[in-house]
This record gives C-alpha cells, structure tokens and sequence, in this order.
C-alpha cells in the first residue's frame, strides 16, 4: 500500500448516478467510450443489419436506465447512514454488524499484506434486544442513542496520500518514541507518536513502554498489541520498524522530554527536524498531551486510524478479552462500570475513600509519603473536592445513580477497574442493590488469568474488551480508560455511554427532601444529553478527536476524492 495511486481510502464511496454505474459495469461500455480504432480500421463501415443491433441495444440500454432513475433510493438523503435503532425492538443485523456490513461494501479490493479496513476494526458483539414487561424508565435505560446517520470516513486527502508514497519508504531518520503511564495513557502516546513520525517524515521504531511506577508492569509492547497488524495496518501512513537499525546506534543518545503541552506541527517540525536530518535519530519521552488537540483533519484521522484500527490487542489478551465477553453477553444485555476505587485513585485525588477513618488514615500517610502523586486543586478541602466533581463515585452513590436512571435490580453489572480500596467492604452498597455483579476474575475458569497476573495493562485491556460489548458503559470518574471507551462506542455505532455530571448531581444526592421518583426524574432530566449521542469535537475548544470523533472521523455525506 505504499504507492498511493491505485489506492482508494476503504472509507470512500463515489456516489455517482445509476446511469454511470450502468454503463461502467455494461459490456456494451466500450462501444460508447472506447477511443478510436488504429487508422488500419477506420474505412470499415457498418452494415445495416449491424446499425439495426446496435441501435436496440443502445434503446434497451438507456430504457434499463430510466428504469432505475426512477427506483426508490432510502439511502439517498445519507449514503453513509448507520442509525442506530431509537426503540428496543432491535432489528436482527445489530450496530456492530451493520458497521462491518458497511465498511466491508466500501473497502476497495485487498492490497497484498494490507487487512481490510473493516476487519481492523475492534468491534463490539452485536447488543442484546431488551424484551418481555418492563417499566418506562427500564425500557430508557436500555434505549441505545440515535447516531443521526453518523459513521466512519477515514477519507485522506489527495496531498496526504500522495505524501504517503515517499514517507512510507523513509529509510535514513527515525524516531523512537517512550510511552509512560497506564494503559490507555499509553495508547493515547503511541497514537500521538504515529501522527509526530507523519509530521516529521521519519520511520518509528515500534514504541517502548517505560515501566510504571505505580503497577510495576514491566510488559512490552508486542506483549499487549499486535505488533504486525499495527505495522499492516499503518504501512500506508508511516513505516514502522521494530528495532532501529545498527546504522543509527550511538554510545551516547539525547532524549527529549522538555515538550511543551498542546504543540503544532508546525513547532514539531521547527524543533525537531534539522536535529532529526543532521542525526537521524530523535527520541522524545514524556509525551502524554504534547501534541495539540487541534491538528489538520487528515491528522485527526491518522488519530483515528491508530486508535480503533492499528492498536489491536495482541492475541493471548484478545482472545481471552473476546471469550469473558461471550460469557457476560450470552446472558443478555448488560452493564459496565469502570469503578475507579483502587488505592491510587484515592491517594492522588485527594479524596476521602467513604470507607470509615481508619481507611481514610491509610490513605492520608500515603498521600504524606507520596505528595508527587497527588493531582490539581491543592488548596481545596475533601469535601469541596468531591462537590465539585472532582472525587470518583463511590459504590453507593453509583447504585443511587443506576436505580435513578431506571436500570433494574436484576441487571447484570461487569465491574472494569483494579482491586477496590477496601476490597468487597467497598463493593457491598452496590452489590445490596445489584447482586449480579462480576468481574473478570469470576468470569475466568481455571487458570485463564494466570498469564495475565501482576500485569495491570494485560488486565486493563481485559477490561476494555468486555466493556466495548456492553450495552451500557459508566465511568464513575474521568481519565483515559473512558475517554478512549467513549469514543471507541461512537465509532462502533454510538453505543450508550453515560458520563456522570457529577457536579450537578451530587447536591441532588445531598438533599434528603426529595422523594425516589422525584429524584429520579432529576437525575434522568441532567443526563438526558449525555448518554452517546454524537457529539462534535468542534463544540468545545481542545476536544480529543480519539474522545469526540465526529466530525473529523465519522460522518454523514462523504466528499468524493479523485
């Protein structure tokens, strides 16, 4: 897929009249648009039995086309058009399938080596109809979004891909690049370190990842992703190599880890390319929300393409990740939650555990020992923290906010996350209220986890295979894991995700005056826009596109590219 010109982005649709799409797949096409014969044949003339066949198939020709100008077309007014159903008579071709189905009938033939764009797409299993006799609030809880027609076109421009020809060879610079942090963390570095090689024409050397402080992970890269499908998969946009080559090692390397946040391309380039040109090589660190937000929008698909396509997971974790997910989806329809009650969370939020004071002074000597790991808003108090939307939901409070958006008793709950604080004493108030509740250590068997112990990015990407299924997905607190899962959903179909206006709610949760329909009906009023549906990254300055990916990733009409 180096060469860019036999190539046609998967995404792209030429939507042309019937009577070019006739024409073009008639063996009658060469009599109309066939150039003129060799000077050898010009004084051939045609008889007049001839003139008379030609003639009937010319007329049956245009009459066959007149014919399907005046057909029905229900795709005419969004020839991309995914919708996701408004009710919960679900058809029997699901969001997943249907956005396979549409990505596989625009994907040109395959390049030799190159996977199709719409089998690397992680997608999540087909959702669940909800059935039988339920309330209205159920019934809305389980209700999917209306994705307005909304899906995936990856359409790069004629400049990008003609770029690509000469930046998928480069051979002489390199970048390399070292991702910290937790998993998704470091997804969204790696994403970042894709599109900085694009913006520098250099090779990347597949992407280390540093140690983590907190978990100790030491895992590496080809240990979580496949290592070939994200070469495949970005073989058109940057070359990716998995080790540099003995040309370009030196004894004595600089790295560069002084990056300013939210920097353009156009400060990448002036920093960094005559260092890259005069070495050859350039290794950035620290690279977690450098980049700016706000880049081309044939950047923003590269974010995109690297996000949902190129980082799959590698195989003993996706298909562990795939068969728990069978297990939680073959019930029905059910619930993820990513609980952020581990240890960590509380030590650098600042936060009080909601356990009692002897888990609060734990979590105080922490803090006390560990001040580096305590994040933003040092001058406010616990209490002003958490009122402020700036605290995790505890157990409790997220079974008062499910039982107010109508989910039932009876729904089935995957918990996503580490080991809570406090182990089931912090899971209790919401197990009381929702016994069904699992995790992925109760849907193993046997020894299925073993492999997977004491490597906390193995587990999260656990995690967020079984959560991508869901029917539903509920951070309790912000941070990478549901920013990625939101915009994953979206480009999946927009699957419900719900995001908790914590602000707004917990002075709801306070007042004691409020009866439970009443308090319900509140909850379900502030979280009526919130619950999945498209929402563009332009409505608010220095949105994530990998978070927010329409416009730049997903849309309703495609311009045609030539």
């Amino acid at each position: 897929m180096a060469k860019s010109r036999n190539i046609r982005n998967p995404f792209f649709t030429l939507t042309s009249s019937p009577v070019y799409h006739l024409l073009s797949a008639s063996p009658f096409t060469s009599l109309l648009f066939s150039p003129k014969k060799s000077p050898r044949n010009h004084n051939k003339i045609l008889t007049p039995p001839a003139l008379c066949l030609i003639s009937l198939i010319v007329s049956f020709t245009l009459l066959g086309v007149s014919i399907l100008g005046f057909t029905p077309n229900s795709q005419a007014s969004h020839p991309c058009s995914i919708n996701s159903p408004p009710s919960l008579s679900f058809p029997s071709m699901s969001i997943s399938s249907m956005l396979l189905t549409s990505l596989s009938s625009v994907a040109p033939k395959n390049v030799e080596g190159e996977p199709r764009m719409a089998k690397s797409l992680m997608a999540p299993l087909p959702l669940h109809p909800v059935t039988g006799n339920v309330s209205k609030e159920e019934r809305e809880f389980w209700e999917q979004p209306d994705g307005e027609g909304y899906k995936p076109c990856l359409d790069f421009n004629l400049k990008y891909r003609k770029a690509s020809a000469r930046i998928s060879k480069e051979r002489r610079r390199f970048l390399v690049v070292v991702a910290s942090g937790g998993l998704n963390q470091q997804r969204n570095q790696i994403v970042d370190a894709v599109v900085i090689a694009r913006i520098l024409e250099a090779a990347l050397v597949v992407p280390v990842l540093q140690v983590n402080p907190i978990w100790g992970d030491e895992s590496e890269f080809s240990e979580i992703f496949d290592v070939e499908h994200f070469k495949r998969v970005l073989r058109a946009d940057v070359r990716i190599v998995s080790s540099l080559p003995s040309t370009h090692l030196m004894s004595r390397q600089s790295i560069e880890n002084q990056i300013p946040y939210g920097v353009s391309p156009y400060w990448i380039r002036a920093r960094f390319s005559r260092l890259l040109n005069e070495e050859g090589l350039l290794i950035l660190k620290a690279l977690d929300s450098k980049l700016s937000k706000n880049l081309p929008a044939d950047l923003q698909k590269l974010r995109c393409k690297v996000a949902f396509h190129a980082l799959r997971f590698a195989a003993p974790i996706q298909d562990l990740g795939n068969m728990l997910s069978k297990r939680m989806w073959i019930e029905g329809p059910y619930i993820a939650l990513h609980l952020r009650l581990e240890k960590d969370i509380w030590v650098r939020s600042g936060c009080l555990s909601s356990l009692g004071p002897e888990y609060d002074k734990i979590i105080a000597k922490s803090r006390e020992s560990q001040p580096e790991y305590l994040t933003g808003r040092l001058n406010m108090n616990p209490i002003r923290r958490r009122l402020a939307g700036l605290c995790p939901l505890s157990a409790l409070e997220i079974a008062r906010f499910l039982k107010a958006l109508g989910a039932p008793s009876t729904a089935r709950i995957y918990i996503a996350g580490g080991e809570p604080f406090g182990s089931s004493l912090a899971l209790q108030p919401l197990v009381a209220e929702f016994p069904n509740v699992m995790t992925k250590e109760i849907l193993a068997k046997g020894g299925e986890l073993s492999p997977f112990m004491n490597k906390a990015s193995a587990l999260a990407a656990i995690d967020y295979i079984i959560s991508l299924s869901s029917n539903v997905f509920i951070p309790s607190h912000g941070g990478n894991f549901g920013r990625v899962m939101q915009g994953h959903r979206a480009y999946a179909g927009h699957k419900k995700h719900i995001r908790p206006n914590k602000r707004a709610m917990l002075p709801v949760f306070e007042n004691s005056t409020f009866s439970s329909d009443e308090f319900g009906r509140i909850i379900r009023m502030l979280h009526r826009k919130s619950q999945g549906q498209p929402e563009p990254r332009t409505n608010k300055r220095d949105r994530d596109v990998i978070a927010y990916p329409v416009p730049e990733c997903m849309c309703k009409h495609r311009t045609p590219i030539f």
